[in-house]
């Protein structure tokens, strides 16, 4: 595993975010194998003008690690259920974000079938909630190093990410889901034709 350099998440959030697909999202198992997939589907959440952003109230416990620096993981519990996976973006001090909606899994399908039993594999990561579900992605998670080698969760290089945007793709954009505020962006990216995506045009 490859981590994508800190320089790629300096930029906006809105250009991470398309710029993601196609990587890959992988945890490191206690067996010391490897799982996950190919990231199909992102959200940014931007400092400026985006009320919809957890840091648009100012800094908080729970929105500390947005504030960077970059390249780490902004996980947070929402809804007393789900746990979901950010990438924290732009420079240290500028609160931007990546929400990872959706990975098309690819790797070590056994430790995520066992995570999520009985659930289809196109299922199994196919929203923010299932992914962290079946990747064990939990608020330990909060803050660390995505391009730590040693990290239980890391942010991959794909060297076929051409490949698989064309098989996948193409890559659309449409407004965010399952938000009130800033609900007109077009800040939701995702490959058309990946069977993991969240939700259809």
């Amino acid at each position: 595993m490859i981590p994508l350099p800190v320089s790629f998440f300096e930029a906006s959030a809105a250009v991470v975010a398309p710029a993601l697909l196609g990587h890959c999202l992988f945890r490191r198992e206690d067996d010391g194998s490897v799982s996950g997939g190919i990231i199909v589907e992102t959200e940014a959440y931007l400092a400026q003008d985006d009320p919809a952003c957890h840091a648009a109230r100012g800094r908080t416990a729970r929105n500390r690690s947005m504030w960077g620096p970059p390249r780490r993981a902004y996980v947070y519990f929402i809804y007393g259920v789900h746990h979901c996976f950010n990438v924290v973006c732009q420079a240290e001090g500028i609160a931007e974000a990546v929400l990872v909606r959706a990975v098309e899994p690819s790797t070590g399908l056994h430790h995520l079938r066992r995570r999520r039993p009985g659930v289809p594999d196109r299922g199994l990561m196919n929203g923010p909630g299932k992914l962290c579900s079946a990747m064990g992605v939990d608020l330990e998670q909060d803050g660390c190093e995505i391009g730590d080698p040693t990290s239980r969760i890391m942010v991959a290089f794909n060297p076929d990410r051409e490949e698989q945007v064309r098989k996948l793709g193409p890559i659309l954009s449409s407004t965010r889901i399952g938000i009130s505020k800033a609900a007109d962006l077009p800040l939701r990216f995702f490959l058309a034709n990946s069977a993991s995506i969240s939700r259809r045009l």
